[in-house]
């Protein structure tokens, strides 16, 4: 379903990873990429419901799941300000720099045989290459490597890390793609190069793949990788809940984010549910184009920013989710439906789930009568006795706290009191 928040600028090239964004943190460096404490797994919360009515935030009465592992208290903190629950269940984990061997090898390769190009695609990688090597007693030997080498930065943080770094960079990409950055070595020519490319979180295959077909020699820096999370009980609720309509939106912060919900829906047989369910009622946001990717090659409608920040992505999610929800003009006020809650000519009025079920259900016919019969398939494990739709009925009306919203029409069913 298109959405009129959203924002496209042209599509960066496959191989453009944003770091924040494809593999891990890049243009916001918003998530993924962290230290090992930030990837631990956290227990998904239960959403809490507001005492009563009250001034609605932009995103009260909605419930929104967070799938990253970095800089998921901000983020929370970003949604619970606007009034949303959170659900968090961390899709990833990374593994520490200084315990990965590979990194290792690729840093006493270029110690060794310095190279005459590095391209440094995110900030906070750079810096954790060189803090690692540090703890490996070959921090100064490899600045000294990388200080006869054209230093290339992807975009601004990683620009500012390799001046943290002591070290001068030679071009840096002002779009802060990949693409951009691979056009500007291609175009000086690097037949015969021996190039280090700094990687975040996931291979560059079309990025690394074009410059040996240029003849250069390249080295890979793999900062860190992606894992499934060590605990996966916090991402089954989270895909239970998408699952079943109890979210409204998944934010994603990178792409291996997104595979790895992917994946685990596949493990547990769960991807049509899934796919049926962010295809019309979960609200997919991302950080940027390439974090959609995966969702946009499953037909999984996506939103997000032109800026592709953390803070940007929940502006995008305050602007898109909101303008999904309905407005009827009810028995003279103005009744909104959000995902667990109903706003009442502005305020915020909690509805339990058997409650929002029978109004969802009245609201997709406002004004007509709908029988009892409908309404009873529509509770969540309805039996087969109606009366189950009058104690329902019953608890609605309380909540809304606006008399007349509802009419009972006699021996027939409910219809909501549409204003015409």
């Amino acid at each position: 379903m298109a959405d009129p928040t959203r924002c496209q600028p042209a599509e960066p090239a496959p191989t453009d990873a944003e770091p924040t964004e494809a593999a891990g943190p890049t243009d916001a460096e918003p998530t993924e990429a962290a230290g090992p404490t930030d990837a631990e797994p956290t227990e998904a919360a239960e959403p809490t419901e507001a005492a009563g009515p009250a001034e609605a935030g932009p995103l009260a009465g909605w419930t929104v799941g967070i799938t990253a592992a970095r800089r998921a208290d901000e983020l929370a903190a970003l949604l619970q300000r606007r009034g949303a629950d959170v659900l968090r269940a961390p899709a990833l984990r990374i593994v520490p720099l200084a315990d990965d061997g590979e990194l290792h090898t690729a840093t006493r390769a270029l110690i060794a045989d310095p190279p005459d190009l590095a391209v440094a695609t995110t900030g906070i990688g750079f810096r954790g290459w060189l803090e690692a090597a540090d703890g490996w007693d070959l921090g100064d030997d490899l600045r000294a490597a990388l200080g006869r080498a054209a230093v290339l930065a992807r975009g601004p943080k990683a620009k500012g890390a390799i001046r943290a770094a002591g070290l001068r960079e030679s071009f840096s990409a002002a779009t802060e793609s990949s693409a951009e950055v691979l056009s500007h070595l291609l175009d000086r020519g690097v037949d015969g190069r021996r190039i280090a490319v700094q990687l975040h979180g996931a291979p560059l295959p079309g990025f690394v793949e074009s410059l040996r077909a240029a003849g250069a020699d390249v080295v890979e820096v793999p900062v860190y990788r992606w894992l499934p999370p060590a605990d996966p009980g916090p991402l089954d609720r989270l895909l239970d809940a998408a699952c079943t309509g109890a979210v409204d939106a998944v934010t994603f912060t990178s792409a291996p984010a997104a595979i790895s919900l992917l994946e685990r829906a596949a493990e547990r047989g769960r991807t049509e549910e899934l796919l049926h369910a962010l295809r019309r009622d979960v609200l997919a946001v991302c950080v940027g184009p390439v974090t959609a990717a995966p969702l946009d090659a499953l037909d999984v409608p996506t939103v997000w920013p032109e800026r592709m920040r953390l803070g940007a992505m929940v502006q995008t999610l305050t602007a898109a989710l909101p303008a999904r929800s309905r407005l009827l003009p009810v028995a003279g006020h103005t009744l909104e439906l959000r995902g667990r809650a109903a706003l009442v000519d502005g305020l915020l009025r909690p509805v339990p789930p058997a409650g929002m079920a029978l109004l969802r259900t009245l609201a997709h016919r406002p004004g007509w009568v709908v029988p009892r019969a409908d309404l009873l398939r529509a509770l969540p494990g309805s039996g087969d006795d109606e009366h189950a739709v009058e104690s329902a009925m019953a608890r609605l009306r309380q909540s809304l706290g606006a008399p007349g919203l509802i009419t009972t029409v006699v021996k027939r069913g409910y219809r909501l009191s549409l204003d015409h």
